[in-house]
């Protein structure tokens, strides 16, 4: 079991936390959107325990406005179980449904006059992900271990599939909200796209996202 993994198992023993925020998106310092999430424990729509994940992130700076919101249920070992995905978008406005069978997660996307599915193979680590919403990303930081691995990360949105490099780095330094600050540092690499870097607290919760190809960073709100 992964650090990450062990501490949200006695965070879960202490009565089911909830943990909730806003992270703020910038590319090169210019702020381009924000987004509000709320992370939940406890019996999920299908019956068994799990991680609900319902996240809102807004990118108003340019026209049109998009807002994403998807409402992702993990089960208990962090394999996703159902995604309910609304893109506004006023150029193609479409609802995403995903749902965990044996060995495969398969993606339903309905938009104006169209539906598309298509079913993914998962493995031991899937993750569902999104190269526009960050809150995601913590079920990937979750999966992270000492020994490099492989994840299986989903993009509903896109209708594909990457198998990603995962390597916990333990604690290490950076700055949050330009103040010195040490946490735990994920790396997942996906190739073609570059590395993606992952802050975690000591309780598993996500402070930190840093894309160096896309010069993106996304950081937890102070105080948030």
């Amino acid at each position: 079991m992964s650090a990450c993994l062990l501490a949200l198992t006695l965070l879960q023993v202490a009565g089911s936390p909830v943990d909730e925020g806003v992270l703020v998106v910038r590319i090169d310092t210019l702020e381009v959107a924000r987004e509000s999430f709320r992370l939940t424990h406890g019996r999920l729509s299908r019956g068994d325990a799990g991680w609900t994940l319902a996240t809102t992130i807004r990118y108003d700076r340019a026209r049109p406005v998009v807002v994403l919101a998807p409402i992702l249920e993990v089960n208990s070992d962090t394999m996703p179980a159902t995604l309910q995905y609304d893109v506004a978008d006023p150029r193609q406005p479409s609802r995403i449904l995903g749902e965990l069978g044996r060995g495969r997660f398969t993606v339903r996307l309905v938009a104006r006059a169209t539906e598309r599915a298509r079913e993914f193979p998962t493995g031991q680590r899937t993750a569902v992900l999104d190269d526009s919403v960050f809150a995601l990303y913590v079920f990937a930081a979750w999966r992270g271990a000492s020994e490099p691995g492989t994840l299986t990360a989903i993009f509903p949105r896109g209708l594909r599939r990457d198998v990603v490099q995962i390597h916990d780095l333990g604690m290490t330094s950076t700055t949050l909200n330009r103040d010195p600050a040490r946490l735990r540092h994920i790396v997942v690499g996906t190739e073609g796209q570059g590395t993606v870097n992952l802050w975690l607290d000591e309780a598993g919760r996500l402070m930190k996202v840093d894309i160096p190809s896309r010069h993106l960073v996304v950081e937890r709100l102070a105080g948030s």
